[in-house]
């Protein structure tokens, strides 16, 4: 399977730049695997395709407010920051990456917010954009991190351009956010709803909770032809003898079990017996799945329209099979759906 059979011609005007008014009326396409049959709905009438005892795994992390601006020592160049993940609590060593990175070298400090109210220490290179920083902080850990965290922004992606506005640091995380660890928000459960939820569970819906922590990965382009040949970021994933439980009597029951979003589906695939049960796990995937591919788990899943040549559309194109998904982009477009993070949403059944 190559790159390039993952390009298609979407109009910019099709991304997305803010939520639905309501997180579950945006749109929702359903595709039905088997027939190819495609059907337009609004995202709370997904009720009508789960019964009792059907299960739905959501992902529960927790976006942090990851995107800093920063001002390099005597120069005064505005410096972005993206933090990546914590090293260290105790030295207050943190992985990011800096924009623009020719300009950051070893030893360089950076300042952060009014009166340099956080100061940053470059320690090492650790790729070409990124670096490991450390924060000359020397209050307790608590107020370090509420610091920190007041003087970032909301990570939203690049590609929805328009500055950070007040309310994307709710509509920017799911309702069941739990653990916190994500740059990136696990899209397709923004559209869920507590109302929605509720009547999910009136209904008799189980749901069952992973953790994958997102990672900028999911926004790295894909710079080989041959999919073989790419490696996918690193991840780190919790599945709970609960959710594994779960999941495997619905299966054993034969009743469906529902991936919500990629990040759901990539962590389901990481820890499957030979048996194809789910089973516990706690460490990191790199889990990268693209057609063709066998699932073991679900089989069924919620998915946003995603952009070309990305990762993700390989996996709902392994999902849903290649020819299908890429006639229901197709559709997508004529219909003018809403593509990206905060856009229309997919169920594949």
């Amino acid at each position: 399977m190559k790159l390039s059979k993952f390009k298609y011609n979407l109009p910019e005007n099709l991304i997305a730049l803010h939520p639905a008014q309501n997180r579950d009326e945006s749109r929702m396409m359903v595709l039905h695997r088997e027939t190819g049959e495609i059907e337009h709905k609004t995202f709370k009438d997904i009720i009508d395709y789960f019964d009792d005892e059907d299960v739905m795994v959501f992902n529960n992390t927790k976006v942090f407010p990851a995107r800093l601006y920063g001002n390099k020592e005597k120069t005064g160049a505005q410096i972005e920051v993206f933090l990546l993940r914590e090293l260290n609590r105790e030295q207050r060593l943190w992985d990011v990456l800096v924009d623009p990175a020719r300009k950051i070298r070893i030893g360089n400090k950076l300042y952060f917010g009014d009166d340099d109210l956080l100061v940053a220490e470059v320690i090492d290179n650790t790729t070409s954009r990124g670096r490991t920083l450390r924060f000359l902080y020397d209050g307790p850990y608590e107020e370090f991190k509420k610091t920190l965290y007041s003087l970032g922004q909301t990570p939203l992606p690049k590609f929805i351009d328009r500055p950070v506005e007040e309310d994307d640091a709710e509509r920017y995380q799911t309702i069941f956010a739990k653990h916190e660890g994500a740059v990136a928000a696990p899209t397709a459960g923004l559209h869920f709803s507590r109302e929605l939820l509720k009547r999910l569970e009136i209904k008799g819906v189980d749901f069952a909770e992973i953790t994958l922590h997102v990672g900028l990965g999911n926004f790295r382009s894909v710079d080989v032809e041959d999919l073989t040949k790419h490696k996918m970021d690193s991840e780190q994933i919790w599945i709970n003898d609960k959710a594994a439980k779960q999941v495997n009597g619905a299966k054993k029951s034969k009743h469906r079990v529902c991936a919500v979003g990629t990040t759901v589906m990539r962590t389901l695939e990481t820890s499957v017996s030979t048996m194809g049960t789910l089973k516990p796990f706690e460490g990191w995937t790199n889990k990268f799945i693209f057609p063709p591919y066998e699932f073991s788990v679900a089989d069924s899943m919620v998915s946003n329209f995603h952009l070309p040549l990305s990762t993700l559309l390989m996996m709902v194109a392994a999902f849903g099979g290649y020819d299908k998904i890429m006639n229901a982009y197709q559709v997508a477009i004529k219909e003018k759906y809403r593509f990206g993070t905060y856009g229309d949403a997919m169920l594949i059944i």
